[in-house]
């Protein structure tokens, strides 16, 4: 099988469709990492799923209204459901932070299982929600790039900006910006492990080598996901989330190591 499928494996051609996808994710992946780094710190490490839900519901919901899906209204639709999920995550940490990471698991059901509802008597439903949650990356296009790429700017400026200094409710509504353009451009798995992973592999290395080695990771996990996935005719966005995911684990793996005593500290 595998001489077969590198056999017929056409570099030029395949390239072609690899490159607006690999630039999608790396798009991703410059706002996911340092935003994935402050959610460990934070410790709400499933914040990414449940805004991610939530965006994922509100083009749901534009789609219902048979919208352009890659138009402004279904992109101000995701944006403005992942700005109030923000905005009650905001509010519950407040209220309630000694649960707040079950708030957000309450949050991402309720968003997950609204989404299943509203797609119960559409024909493509079941279609829809997969291309949602596991993405169409190997099929992203250059001119979908466009507003992605002005958001990253946009995100990565008031990052810089803020630096240490962001609020509570600062935080929320740039994640909730970030999340809303990459859930459509690669699912919800993508979004959850590229500011997952990355971030959780390097956790133990100096602090000046954490955001070039997650970056490493990421990039190589986009790059030989989707490479594999046309040379084996495999889900790209499943495959991307392997390939990060075992790329994580030997970069952790190789890495410095917490003594018992550090553990135990910390």
């Amino acid at each position: 099988m595998i001489p077969d499928a590198l056999s017929a494996f056409d570099l030029g051609s395949n390239l072609s469709i690899i490159a607006p996808a690999l630039l999608a994710g790396i798009l991703v992946l410059v706002t996911h990492i340092p935003l994935g780094a402050q959610v460990l710190k934070r410790g709400i490490v499933f914040i990414d799923l449940a805004i991610a839900q939530i965006a994922a519901l509100g083009v749901i919901i534009a789609g219902s209204g048979e919208l352009d899906p890659q138009g402004w209204a279904v992109q101000a639709a995701a944006a403005l459901a992942a700005i109030l999920g923000a905005l009650l995550l905001t509010w519950t940490e407040k209220r309630w932070p000694e649960v707040q990471e079950a708030q957000i698991g309450v949050l991402f059901i309720l968003a997950a299982t609204a989404g299943l509802l509203l797609v119960a008597h559409n024909p493509h439903g079941g279609e829809h929600l997969q291309d949602l949650l596991a993405g169409q990356i190997l099929w992203v296009r250059y001119q979908q790039l466009l507003i992605p790429a002005l958001g990253t700017v946009v995100i990565v400026a008031l990052l810089l900006w803020f630096n240490e200094r962001m609020s509570r409710l600062g935080f929320y509504l740039i994640f909730a910006l970030a999340v809303t353009a990459s859930v459509q451009l690669v699912g919800v798995y993508l979004v959850f492990a590229s500011l997952i992973v990355p971030s959780l592999a390097v956790r133990n290395y100096p602090e000046r080598r954490r955001l070039p080695l997650a970056y490493l990771i990421g990039i190589g996990g986009y790059a030989s996901g989707l490479l594999l996935s046309t040379i084996f005719d495999l889900p790209s966005g499943a495959l991307i989330v392997w390939c990060l995911s075992l790329l994580a684990m030997l970069v952790y793996a190789f890495g410095p190591q917490k003594t018992a005593t550090e553990v135990t500290t910390h």
